[in-house]
């Protein structure tokens, strides 16, 4: 089942108490498509500068993605500058350069518009809004947001809701879009602007969800060492959609199974810099993590 993801591909400066990486590969749609191939076909739209390294792009037609839809353009490619401190929990921005991805319109070839699931990876919703009125009959369509469209696209935010099928958002932006502090409320108001599912992305505490069915919490997975989180809820949302894509559903449970391997896969994209452990993780390894996950929330009756 085909999946299209639009968003930015970048080249990441980071430095967290483990070391640095400079110009490495990242974006929120290459995140998402690393984690996404390892449940289904996956195709990425988004635009890279002339700079844009021949490495990187090799790196992800060799696990499958299709990056037909990647445009090339005169000018430099996405960069993000950030710093982690402390217990990592978040980034601080150092520097921001869109350059050729901040005039990127997502016109989409005749393929990528027939994708049956499509996710919208942070991105303004100008942009976004304008992918969902190419696609031709898609069963779901997702997006992400963050704080800085909440407060600059309010509007536009607010109709591209009304659109989708489901929102996945981190828990500051859950609270600044509903203006609700309690996570649960907050999940159910984004289910009354006319999404079916709600994603509330918790970090280091895991994530929650809510359909019309109910909500279910589910907590992150373990990890010995955190050497880099950047791109971890992308790659969540990655396996997430990648999960429900491969197996043609988005019913309840099986959003709740789509948001634990959500949670699995993230915590190999924070073990190192940028997409190393991610882009080398294979299939049976997030089985492996995922039955052990399983076996840590099973509870004996008594």
């Amino acid at each position: 089942m085909s999946l299209l993801v639009v968003g930015s591909v970048a080249l990441d400066t980071v430095e967290t108490p483990h070391g640095k990486v400079e110009e490495a590969l990242g974006g929120s749609a290459v995140y998402f498509s690393l984690a996404a191939r390892l449940f289904t076909d996956v195709k990425l739209a988004g635009v890279v500068g002339e700079d844009f390294p021949e490495e990187w792009k090799g790196l992800l037609s060799e696990k499958g993605i299709d990056i037909a839809g990647l445009d090339v353009r005169s000018g430099k490619t996405f960069r993000w500058n950030g710093m982690y401190r402390g217990t990592m929990n978040e980034a601080t921005t150092l520097g921001v350069d869109l350059n050729v991805f901040g005039d990127y319109e997502g016109r989409l070839g005749e393929e990528l518009r027939g994708c049956d699931y499509v996710f919208l990876a942070n991105g303004s919703p100008v942009l976004q809004r304008s992918v969902i009125r190419q696609m031709k009959e898609p069963k779901l369509i997702v997006c992400d947001t963050m704080d800085h469209w909440i407060e600059s696209h309010r509007g536009e935010l607010d109709k591209m809701l009304s659109e989708l099928d489901g929102v996945v958002m981190n828990e500051g932006e859950a609270r600044m879009y509903t203006g609700e502090s309690n996570l649960v409320a907050a999940a159910r108001k984004l289910l009354e602007s006319g999404v079916r599912f709600a994603v509330v992305k918790k970090g280091e505490h895991g994530a929650l969800g809510m359909t019309r069915e109910g909500a279910f919490a589910l907590p992150s997975v373990p990890v010995e060492e955190v050497r880099d989180p950047t791109g971890a809820g992308d790659s969540f949302g990655g396996a997430m959609m990648g999960y429900m894509a491969g197996e043609k559903a988005h019913g309840h449970e099986t959003l709740r199974k789509a948001v634990a391997y959500g949670c699995v896969v993230a915590s190999f994209t924070v073990e190192d810099f940028s997409v190393e452990r991610l882009a080398g993780v294979t299939r049976d390894e997030v089985e492996e993590r995922f039955r052990a996950y399983a076996e840590m929330l099973r509870l004996e009756e008594q």
